[in-house]
């Protein structure tokens, strides 16, 4: 694979990383706001914050992914 051709799908991966995080911060805080206009139970309000922490814990894992194929290709 061409060099030209990694970069362009590391960052193809880079800006899917970013709208995981841009999308996991905005459910996050519609979901905060829903549940407190909502009066919702302090258990569903967690059950969002638990979603939210397993998205922005994919996103980690991705850039992990995207930094591990970087050292690769380097070395």
């Amino acid at each position: 694979m061409a060099e030209h051709e990694r970069n362009s799908e590391q960052a193809r991966k880079g800006r899917i990383v970013a709208i995981v995080i841009a999308g996991t911060a905005l459910f996050w805080i519609a979901a905060t706001f829903i549940g407190a206009e909502m009066g919702l139970s302090q258990r569903v309000r967690a059950l969002f914050d638990l979603i939210a922490l397993g998205g922005f814990v994919l996103a980690l894992a991705m850039i992990y992914q995207i930094w591990r194929q970087r050292q690769k290709n380097e070395g």
